[in-house]
């Protein structure tokens, strides 16, 4: 089995290695990884403390951001090493100030691992949430690392608990320590014999109250506020615009600010093809000029986790698609969030419904008459949802808290 994983890892990148000829994504997966070694070396100080941590994407990234940021500040003796193993998160955060090594995982031969310990030797190492690399889990056990997964969160359709997973069962008995994100994951392991597990939670929940206590003050979208009840949608797709932006033409009481996932240009004219309302579009407007618009559409990056404090009622894409955005960056704030039917496998999303602070929806019927109940200013269905979505980030705050009294024992 172990050859045929190590056989699998080294077709996974020949295919990649072929597509980089024609897909830039592919490209940069393969460039980033070439002087991944002598780019360590020339970083490393003899004696140098580093604890490894490695994540996914940008995603998983902001899961480890607040324990990153938590050891900077009470374990200065530290330095932190970060691996991307996709581009998407690498290409974002690759300037990011909280580690003093950021770089691509070199992919996960015995060779790469071996020689990637022997060189890094940490003094911890932290995966989160859905890293399983075999032989990079087997040669820090070998080299006695004490090894992490967190905000981890199992499914039974995982190949840990199939018949045939055996094998692969080996590679979660090398963590020292789980911290998984339910009751479910929980007894999945044990299940299989795996005990050293605690359920802490999302750490994301930290992180999204940390953004919200920073976020920006931003004049632009202050004027276009102006006092009325707007809907943000964050991360929008096609899919979701076809039938939000008729309803905002329709409906002149409310104001609409759209940030699309994808801002580029035709993306950008297709949105305002469809709009019957005044726009603009912030990075060229004004605050004077935004306060006379209906809807203010994002084209930059990097503004909606501050940008949903001034709406009332969030919608977040991806819901159509293969599964939604972010929801907890407009939960904070206390908004009820609408999002598509494809949500289930987002604990926060299955958890917000529950409780009554979002709100899944089949169709654009459905959208408006979510819409219309929560922004009726003679319906008490606003508050309540508003009141259940901040009560629900606070209740789960707390997990970056206990990995962290876990592995450097309780706050002095």
């Amino acid at each position: 089995m172990k050859l045929i994983y190590n056989l699998g890892i080294l077709l996974y990148y020949a295919l990649v290695y072929i597509a980089s000829f024609f897909n830039d994504k592919a490209k940069k997966f393969i460039q980033g990884r070439k002087d991944v070694f002598s780019f360590i070396a020339s970083r490393i100080v003899y004696n140098d403390k580093f604890i490894w941590m490695h994540v996914s994407s940008l995603g998983e990234f902001e899961q480890g951001r607040p324990i990153i940021e938590a050891i900077k500040r009470e374990h200065p003796e530290y330095k932190i090493l970060l691996t991307f193993f996709s581009p998407s998160g690498y290409e974002v955060r690759k300037n990011y100030d909280g580690a003093e090594i950021i770089c691509y995982l070199p992919m996960d031969t015995s060779w790469n691992a071996k020689r990637f310990v022997r060189m890094v030797n940490p003094s911890i190492a932290i995966f989160i949430k859905y890293e399983f690399w075999g032989n990079y889990l087997s040669e820090l056990k070998k080299n006695n690392v004490p090894t992490y997964i967190v905000s981890a969160i199992f499914r039974k359709e995982q190949v840990f608990f199939k018949s045939y997973g055996g094998w692969y069962r080996n590679f979660l008995f090398n963590f020292k320590h789980l911290f998984v994100q339910d009751k479910n994951s929980q007894d999945l392991l044990a299940s299989i014999g795996i005990k050293n597990v605690s359920i802490v939670g999302d750490t994301r929940f930290d992180r999204v109250l940390a953004i919200a206590k920073a976020s920006k003050e931003l004049p632009i979208v202050e004027a276009f506020k102006g006092g009325k009840r707007v809907l943000v949608a964050g991360s929008s797709w096609p899919k979701d615009e076809a039938f939000m932006l008729p309803y905002f033409n329709e409906h002149p009481d409310m104001k609409l600010i759209i940030a699309p996932h994808e801002i580029h240009e035709s993306h950008l004219e297709d949105i305002i093809s469809k709009l019957n309302r005044p726009y603009v579009r912030y990075s060229k407007t004004t605050p004077e000029e935004a306060a006379k618009a209906d809807c203010l559409i994002i084209d930059c990056f990097g503004l909606l986790s501050s940008i949903y404090r001034y709406g009332e009622v969030a919608y977040v894409g991806g819901g159509f698609g293969v599964g939604i955005h972010n929801i907890l960056e407009a939960a904070v704030y206390g908004m009820p969030v609408i999002f598509g039917p494809n949500y289930q496998k987002f604990r926060e999303a299955v958890e917000m419904v529950k409780v009554g602070g979002a709100f899944p929806i089949q169709d654009g019927a459905e959208f408006a008459k979510v819409v219309n109940d929560l922004l009726d200013t003679d319906s008490d269905s606003f508050n309540r949802a508003a009141a259940e979505a901040r009560q629900f980030v606070a209740d789960n705050c707390g997990a970056s808290d206990a990995v962290l009294a876990a592995l450097f024992g309780p706050k002095a």
